[in-house]
Formats: C-alpha cells, sequence, structure tokens
C-alpha cells in the first residue's frame, strides 16, 4: 500500500496540533487525510468511509483516545475489519503506555511529534492495518467454505462453525499428520463460564447473541488456519496443527483469553461481560499417538482443572 493510498484520520481538540500533523503527514506523501475536533467526529467519518489508520490525541474532552480506541474495536469487531490506532501523548511512565495498549492501540507517538518518525510509524500501523485486513479476508473466505460443508453436516447451525463430529474428523487426520511428519497438535477445550446464569437470567435467545459473539471473538484471534468447532452447549474445541512442535508458544492462549475478556459482549440486554476456562492438551508427534479419544479427554480434564482453580484460566 502506497503512502497516497493510506486512508487516514487525524483526532485532536487543538486546531495546531491537527494542522501541524497533517502538514508533516502531506510532505511525506499521504494525500487520504481527514481531519476530525473530535472523538465523535471521527467516528462519523469512519462511518462514511473506512481509515486504515487513526492519530489521536490521548487526551481529548467529552471522549479521550482510549475511549475512542475502545468504540474503534467494538466497530472493528463488528464489521469485519481493523483499523490501526495511535495515540499521541505527553504523558511518561511505563504503567500508562501498558495500559493503552492492553485497551488495544497499535502504537503511541509523543508530543510534539517528529515528522519522520511520525511519517515511518504511520506507515508501520498501515502495514499492519493492511496484513490484520487480508486475514480477516482470508478468514472470510474460508467461513464461507464452512457454510458449504453444511450440505455435509459438518457445522453448528448457530455459530457457524465446526460441530463435534467435524472437530473429531479433522482431530484424527492432524493426529495422523503430526505422527508421520514429527509436527504438533494443540487441542484447546474453552467453557463460557457461568453460561447456565446467562440463560437463567436474560433467557436463550441472550445465550445465543453470547455464543454468537464469543464464537466471532475466538475465529478473530486464532490464526485463519485453526479450526474451531462447537462441541455443545457452551463448550468449544479449537485444534492448532504445527509444522514443527517447537513452533507452538503458550502465548497463544494467554493472548486467546485474554481476547475473550477484553469487552464485554453485545447482546439485545446491553453489554454482558464473560469469561471462560481453557484445558489444553498438546501431541509433539513423539512416541505413541494418542487417540482422537484420549486428546479429547486430556483436554476435558485439564478444563475442569481451570474450572476447579477458580474459572477464567489455562490448564495445560
Amino acid at each position: 500500500m502506497s503512502n497516497k493510498d493510506v486512508s487516514i484520520i487525524i483526532v485532536d481538540d487543538m486546531q495546531f496540533s491537527r494542522v501541524v500533523v497533517q502538514a508533516a503527514l502531506k510532505k511525506a506523501g499521504f494525500r487520504n487525510i481527514r481531519v476530525a475536533s473530535s472523538a465523535a467526529q471521527a467516528l462519523q467519518m469512519m462511518e462514511d468511509i473506512h481509515a486504515d489508520v487513526v492519530l489521536a490525541d490521548w487526551v481529548m474532552p467529552e471522549m479521550d483516545g482510549l475511549e475512542l480506541t475502545d468504540c474503534i474495536r467494538h466497530r472493528d469487531e463488528e464489521l469485519g475489519v481493523y483499523t490501526a490506532v495511535i495515540l499521541f501523548t505527553a504523558q511518561e511512565g511505563i504503567e500508562p503506555l501498558v495500559k493503552a495498549f492492553d485497551r488495544g492501540i497499535d502504537d503511541y507517538i509523543s508530543k510534539p511529534p517528529n515528522p519522520r518518525e511520525l511519517a515511518a510509524r504511520v506507515n508501520a500501523a498501515a502495514r499492519i492495518a493492511s496484513l490484520q485486513n487480508d486475514l480477516l479476508e482470508t478468514s472470510h473466505q474460508l467461513e464461507d467454505a464452512v457454510k458449504h460443508l453444511e450440505e455435509m453436516a459438518l457445522t453448528d447451525p448457530l455459530t457457524g462453525v465446526g460441530n463435534r463430529r467435524l472437530l473429531t474428523r479433522q482431530l484424527e487426520y492432524h493426529l495422523l499428520d503430526a505422527s508421520a511428519r514429527h509436527g504438533g497438535v494443540c487441542f484447546v477445550m474453552i467453557d463460557i463460564d457461568h453460561f447456565k446464569k446467562i440463560n437463567d437470567t436474560h433467557g436463550h435467545d441472550v445465550g445465543d447473541e453470547v455464543l454468537v459473539g464469543f464464537t466471532r471473538r475466538v475465529r478473530r484471534t486464532v490464526r485463519p488456519t485453526d479450526l474451531v468447532a462447537r462441541m455443545g452447549g457452551e463448550e468449544f474445541g479449537v485444534i492448532m496443527h504445527y509444522t514443527r512442535a517447537e513452533n507452538f508458544k503458550p502465548a497463544t492462549l494467554d493472548r486467546l483469553l485474554s481476547s475473550i475478556n477484553s469487552r464485554p459482549f453485545k447482546t439485545s440486554v446491553g453489554d454482558l461481560a464473560v469469561t471462560a476456562s481453557i484445558g489444553v492438551c498438546f501431541y509433539r508427534g513423539e512416541g505413541e499417538q494418542p487417540s482422537v479419544q484420549n486428546l479429547i479427554k486430556c483436554a476435558d480434564e485439564k478444563l475442569y482443572e481451570s474450572k476447579n482453580n477458580g474459572r477464567n484460566c489455562i490448564s495445560y
């Protein structure tokens, strides 16, 4: 993506700051630039035309940069797109920046910005957005392929992901492949905590909304090549295949749990906070190949270990 093709929105309540940033970006070759004096105006601009990169001041009246980031992430999740967010900040210290990254920003720039640094960071953010959107497009294509499998009764009609039958078939295939090629298979079982309470309090229709939103978030967090399946009720399975067992990193699952907890799920009765417990078993392609049933049983035992440890955690 060339500079002139990158769609940028600059958000700052100070006109002087907006003018300085816009001038620096234009000098660097960026042409598709819009400016907004408030977060609300920026969100309206995004409704009209999507932005690849949003540059926002951290401190603004009515809605600050972190609150704007929350709104952008909600919108991205609903539309199936990704927007890179960079905040301008005069804050010092590690804790505020850690908080900002936890809230979903991609980068930050100290005020006043150096023009060369500004252009470089916007370029990097645009690449991040482009890669993420390419992955999302691949994911959408995989979703279309999964829908086609409905004719074979291998998908869950509510969430659109595979059902237990598909998961069992794919798990058997990946175990055989890992054994032959010394690869790795990570099988993950995920159970929504206190899901019965959601159904009892708000009804099964709202419970279904949570299941659909939960599935969407899990699929967006894992790799497009990973298989997500609904095993029944509020229980899900994820198959992660690795050509080399050492490529698996536990941090992958930490990110999955963090993504689930990152923000409430939108439902017809309002936002509902949801947590999940995770059980994991990993076959490294060495020694005796486990059966599908044994691998599922192993992950199930680890799942209940997570439940017994207080929920909202991972057991390996």
